[in-house]
């Protein structure tokens, strides 16, 4: 099912019983988090403390529409729609995540038909959905979004945005869609990324250092170098001088001729822009797309309509060149001013800590256009579990199938919640050689935002990755340390505070499968204790008699 915008999503939920409306004034500083988590632990080993009982709900709450936002009358926030099972499934459209997931698998093993002309037909409803991929291009006419349009005079803080914890550096646009486009091939991409409000006209953009976005961003900083080197480095010099002397954008780019890049490369640098666009509120496979750990080649818009099955509709900007989901209920239109960066932070996060403060660019609005009466899409992140968990396992599930392309030995993922999803990463193996295990430790440490996992856990196929107890049995019984666990040194996620440097440290590999002689164990290895089948039967004949 494809929900038109987010109204329609709305409806939906309430339809079937996943909604409950908050009428009682709360102010968007802190209670309507504290509300919000309260909801979306029930269910879990923390439990709710809210006056409701837990069997009342499914794990995770009920999504919130707060239609009483203290200072902003007339303003509604929508919060916590993807926090259970049930609303991350119906998100997409399927009655079970693992759908989307054989569709994938599906087209990933499409075969040429070998007979004859009703073997073609029968291929027509696979390749009848890669149709609905590409987005289509409405007017402004029939772009809801556009209902209203301010060019000027426009100011953030009309927006209920919330502040969500109480260290937090301000309020922070929490479930933005960040539309850039590639400087150099065009390409577009969405990706999600807080936006600390600094002002009415200006926030933070905190794409981290490996996210697309901030390659756009690094891609229009070696433009400019390039363009504005007026011969004095050639143009591949310029790009990499360019990249060493902003450590890759990290700072801001100085006022004088440094490390051979001449003023004039600098201040073509600094005066050049990389327009930008936001989308909050829009149906929920496309702000589902944002947060998906696709290739740079495959545009978010694809992706959304893949999960759709019906393509997105999206309409041009009033004054960047970048395309908005048509029927978003609110789209801030502007850029970022290539070398300026600005302290940003602190921010609860999803690890459970704060993110202190650092350094990201600046994102100017030039316009914004809503539609009436905008509905404010949220959300929050902190301890889990929180609605970012059920996000964090429909990706797990979804792009599986596409793990096994690149490390076809895989037989089954899993990232607990609590380890925050890049944390940790348990894998089952079939496994068929010797050093397998550290073979495929490597290959997720190179595969994508895969990159960041802090540590990984191989076991043998015939352990439940799910079932955390089996895990930690394995691992407990089948490791010698000093054999099994091997240590690395590469990026890390920029949330990590506990890593030697900033984005950089140490990662862990646990090989806890079973070893072999051709590993050089030569001790015999016991067999896992299992009752036999004939006396499993003979105890099932009798069991309901037994009054247990």
């Amino acid at each position: 099912m494809a929900y038109d915008d987010l109204r329609d999503w709305i409806r939906t939920l309430e339809k079937n019983g996943e909604l409950r409306r908050v009428r009682e004034e709360v102010s968007p500083e802190l209670e309507i988090t504290e509300i919000t988590d309260r909801v979306s632990k029930i269910g879990s080993r923390t439990g709710s403390r809210g006056k409701e009982s837990a069997s009342n709900f499914a794990p995770g709450g009920p999504a919130l529409l707060f239609e009483n936002i203290k200072g902003h009358p007339g303003h509604e926030v929508f919060i916590n729609q993807f926090g259970s099972e049930r609303r991350m499934a119906m998100a997409l459209g399927v009655d079970r995540i693992e759908e989307i997931a054989e569709r994938i698998s599906g087209l990933m093993n499409i075969k040429a038909p070998q007979g004859g002309f009703l073997d073609k037909l029968k291929m027509l409803p696979q390749l009848g959905a890669l149709a609905n991929v590409f987005p289509k291009t409405v007017s402004v006419r029939e772009a809801r979004c556009k209902e209203i349009i301010l060019r000027d005079g426009f100011d953030l803080n009309a927006f209920p945005i919330l502040k969500c914890w109480p260290h937090d550096g301000g309020r922070f646009i929490t479930l933005p869609c960040v539309h850039t486009r590639d400087p150099r091939s065009g390409k577009r991409n969405i990706g999600m990324y807080r936006m600390q409000v600094y002002d009415g006209q200006t926030t933070g953009m905190h794409w981290q250092r490996q996210k697309v976005a901030a390659e756009h961003y690094r891609e229009a900083l070696r433009v400019a170098a390039a363009t504005g080197s007026a011969g004095a480095l050639s143009e591949k010099a310029a790009r990499v001088a360019a990249m060493a002397e902003s450590a890759g954008g990290a700072v801001t780019i100085p006022d004088g001729p440094v490390g051979g890049l001449p003023q004039v490369t600098l201040g073509k640098m600094r005066g050049s822009r990389l327009e930008v666009a936001v989308a909050i509120g829009t149906d929920p496979a496309t702000t589902f797309s944002a947060i998906v750990p696709a290739p740079p080649e495959v545009e978010e818009f694809m992706i959304a309509g893949f999960l759709r099955g019906k393509p997105v509709e999206i309409v041009q900007c009033e004054t960047v060149d970048l395309e908005v989901p048509a029927h978003a209920e609110i789209v801030l239109e502007g850029y970022v001013e290539l070398g300026e960066l600005r302290s940003e932070g602190p921010f609860g996060d999803h690890t459970g800590f704060y993110t202190m403060t650092d350094e990201y660019p600046v994102f100017y609005l030039t316009c914004i256009t809503h539609r009436r009466d905008p509905i404010y899409a949220a959300t929050i992140v902190g301890k889990p579990p929180m609605e970012d968990a059920w996000m964090g396992k429909a990706v797990e599930r979804i792009f599986l199938p596409a793990m096994k392309m690149t490390i076809p030995e895989l037989v089954d993922v899993h990232l607990p919640v609590e380890a925050v999803f890049h944390n940790l990463m348990i894998v089952s193996i079939r496994k068929s050689y010797p050093g397998q295990a550290r073979k495929v430790m490597n290959a997720i440490w190179s595969l994508g935002q895969a990159m960041f996992t802090k540590c990984i856990v191989v076991v043998d196929e015939d352990c439940d990755v799910q079932d955390i107890g089996e895990v930690v049995l394995r691992v407990a019984n089948n490791i010698d340390p000093e054999r099994d666990i091997q240590f690395t040194l590469g990026p890390l996620d920029s949330l990590d505070h506990a890593s030697r440097l900033p984005n950089y440290g140490s990662k862990m590999g646990i090989d806890a499968t079973r070893k072999w002689k051709a590993e050089g164990f030569d001790r015999p290895w016991p067999a896992m204790i299992e009752m036999d089948a004939a006396t499993k039967a003979r105890v099932d004949a009798i069991w309901a008699k037994l009054g247990l």
